[in-house]
């Protein structure tokens, strides 16, 4: 059971201490951490430039307009305090606004209801602009500068270069982190991004499901029909796979015929449904001569302290129990 709240000051409703919160920041968040809700005031989404109640109500959304260059020391920092072992939480950080640029914010919360076994029930804070002190400092410590003008010019020359570096290093990234074949994730962005997952899902309480799947009797096409034909039929497989999932899911290939999807923010049942749903969409897909095309299905939901590869062998297992019970068939 979540503690209660202390009570507002004497002479302040909820209203009047809601319009303080605004006069002294700029954007007021409130996290329900039970439920997953989080609150932002029509004062963070104008601070940002974003429309108002635009963004889901949830953590990601906070996640996503963090600078990725920010992020690992904001989590650090975050899960500190809410893990108790710094005494309060205040950090500086950018955020992404609405046309793409980033804004300095100081960001800060206090801890007003714990649950009886000591987890955070309910996080209050407050956004404040910054970033025009920063961008004074910077101005201050350009103008300090007796060389400013050629530092300048050669600032606009490296961040050319190194635009194109970044340019060239996200292609690297992108064709490293995707199969050659398939072009959705390869192994290697599988565990980086199943890693993430665990620990997003484990940080906020949140649910994460897996589906491990493969085609049935894929090694007789290859032996029918050639090689190109089952790449073909692979490519031809994984486009319709993919018209079914969302923004956030994440479908890679194994290895072979065999796929994962990782699936955030989705429970045990409801990866079921997804499995059912595309158990029947593959029914539409026409069959490689005499070869129909089917896939088995194993579905989990990650257990509470469990990490990806003791998630992913579970997922595994459940695939080869499908395998036994008959082929194009779901097991969980």
């Amino acid at each position: 059971m979540s503690q209660v709240a202390p009570p507002a000051p004497a002479g302040f409703d909820e209203q009047q201490l809601a319009t303080l919160f605004e006069l002294v920041s700029d954007g007021v968040w409130d996290w329900n951490a039970n439920t997953g809700y989080v609150y932002r005031s029509p004062g963070w989404y104008a601070m940002l430039g974003y429309t108002r109640h635009s963004k889901a109500n949830t953590v990601l959304t906070w996640e996503h307009v963090i600078h990725p260059e920010d992020y690992p020391r904001v989590m650090a920092h975050f899960e500190a305090y809410i893990t108790q072992r710094n005494e309060r939480y205040l950090i500086e950080y950018r955020c992404r606004c609405q046309d793409g640029s980033y804004l300095w914010i100081e960001d800060s919360g206090q801890i007003i209801a714990r649950n009886e076994d000591g987890s955070v029930a309910r996080m209050l804070g407050a956004h404040r602009n910054i970033d025009a002190g920063k961008r004074l400092i910077v101005e201050l410590e350009q103008k300090n500068h007796s060389l400013e003008a050629q530092v300048l010019e050669r600032t606009r020359e490296l961040s050319w270069v190194n635009q194109q570096l970044q340019r060239q290093l996200d292609e690297n990234r992108i064709l490293a982190e995707r199969d050659t074949l398939t072009r959705v994730a390869n192994r290697y962005r599988l565990e980086k991004t199943l890693q993430q997952e665990c620990e997003r899902a484990e940080r906020f309480r949140q649910p994460l499901a897996l589906i491990a799947m493969d085609l049935d009797d894929f090694k007789p096409i290859n032996d029918r029909y050639g090689h190109a034909c089952g790449d073909a039929t692979l490519v031809r497989v994984v486009e319709h796979l993919r018209l079914r999932l969302r923004e956030l899911d994440l479908l890679a290939r194994l290895g072979g015929d065999e796929f994962v999807m990782v699936l955030p923010q989705t429970t045990l049942g409801e990866g079921l449904d997804l499995a059912s749903l595309l158990r029947r969409a593959m029914q539409l897909l026409e069959p490689v001569g005499e070869c129909r095309l089917t896939m088995s299905y194993g579905v989990v939901q990650r257990h509470d302290g469990e990490d990806q590869q003791a998630l992913l062998a579970r997922a595994d297992q459940a695939l080869y129990r499908a395998k036994d019970a008959g082929k194009n068939a779901i097991s969980e």
